[in-house]
């Protein structure tokens, strides 16, 4: 796997200074908690989801979770096991044959349905990276990795588990942080299984009988927003080597715009002329121009990745984790200069202290080697414009 892979050579050497490294599955636990990118997520009970990873795959994907749990009707759940136990199977054997799978993981209901999962898919496990973990508090979050202990002590290489925040508990001002501090402290125990902290936000907007429009971002939802800021507070400081993902952008189709476009005309225009004019139209048909707002607040709040759920969101979302030639050169001078003091930046637009900019510094080196650094003269339009006959 590669990110942007769909690019030419050509393309690629344009648009990238330092061009995004290769990914297997098995690399390490904080490379992938960095490099699931835009998690795309697909019913369990889909006939088509080996075909959609391996025969025909989505240009562009690297993570996918498939979800037994809100994607799959009650009456459904046993038909949805067994479908998935054969699609595993299919790309378990595509895998025997060297095929690359992207990172793989299932969304559980409950830890039951993890056990029985893994009882009955045995040596199909190898497929996956790990489990998505809803509805996740402390006393339930301690089960499901107890439980993920036991399943991989008889695996070769380890599956993780994401913790979903999602539950009333997780929200009520009344109990947020002495549950926030309760399911800390199970992560901390089994933190070298905890491969990302993932926000649900639909969920948590239920609650309060809230559902966001796409002319609006999660921060604009108060309550969201609020919750948000406790999570990134307790699960957010780099030195606990938490991960914290973006919440679910859910629309995907055309409707009635009330607020204007969120795209500047001038990066697709200086470009691409016309071209990109009509590119940009298509963006924000599609209200994609509120996601790509609502992944650089996800940014400028250190979240890293988002779940999605239709591939035209691909390459929107892994377009703005790829480095810019500015944040790159400013983190390698950060890091360089370990005497600490403040020095003016290469494009001489701001001041880089060596000590409060160091974490930034480390995540941005980090992202460099994954997603890439993209070129003086290029910006994450030349990469979602590459995929313009995808959307």
């Amino acid at each position: 796997m590669q990110y942007f892979n769909y690019l030419t050579e050509e393309e690629r050497q344009e648009i990238f200074a330092v061009p995004p490294k290769k990914l297997t599955t098995d690399i390490d636990k904080k490379t992938i908690a960095y490099a699931l990118g835009a998690a795309l997520y697909m019913p369990a009970d889909s006939p088509k989801v080996a075909d959609k990873l391996v025969t025909d795959p989505m240009l562009g994907l690297v993570t996918t979770v498939l979800c037994l749990e809100d994607a799959v009707g009650d009456n459904a759940v046993e038909k949805a096991e067994k479908n998935l136990q054969t699609q595993l199977a299919h790309l378990l054997k595509q895998q025997d044959n060297g095929r690359s799978l992207p990172f793989i993981f299932i969304r559980v209901r409950n830890v039951n349905q993890l056990k029985r999962l893994a009882k009955n898919f045995g040596s199909l496990l190898s497929v996956l990276t790990g489990f998505v973990l809803p509805k996740f508090e402390a006393e339930t979050g301690r089960q499901y990795f107890e439980e993920l202990t036991l399943i991989n002590q008889n695996l070769p290489k380890p599956l993780y588990g994401m913790p979903i925040l999602e539950s009333p508990r997780v929200i009520d001002l009344k109990t947020r942080v002495d549950q926030m501090l309760k399911i800390k402290e199970v992560l901390d125990q089994y933190q070298h299984l905890v491969l990302n902290v993932r926000i649900g936000a639909t969920d948590l907007s239920g609650l309060f009988g809230i559902r966001r429009s796409y002319e609006f971002t999660i921060y604009d939802i108060a309550v969201i927003r609020d919750c948000i800021s406790d999570i990134i507070n307790v699960f957010g400081k780099p030195n606990d080597g938490y991960v914290i993902s973006g919440p679910v952008w859910e629309y995907f189709g055309a409707g009635t715009r009330v607020l204007k476009p969120q795209l500047r005309r001038s990066p697709f225009q200086e470009r691409y002329g016309d071209s990109g004019l009509d590119f940009r139209k298509q963006l924000i048909s599609q209200h994609l121009d509120g996601l790509i707002r609502e992944v650089m607040l996800d940014k400028a709040n250190g979240l890293v990745g988002k779940t999605i759920i239709h591939p035209s969101h691909l390459a929107p979302v892994q377009a703005l984790y790829a480095v810019t030639m500015e944040e790159y050169l400013d983190a390698v001078h950060i890091l360089e200069n370990n005497n600490g003091g403040v020095a003016k930046s290469a494009y001489q637009n701001k001041m880089n202290e060596a000590k409060p900019h160091t974490n930034w510094a480390n995540k941005i080196i980090t992202l460099a080697r994954i997603y890439g650094v993209i070129n003086e003269n290029h910006d994450y339009t030349s990469i979602i414009c590459a995929r313009e006959e995808e959307l």
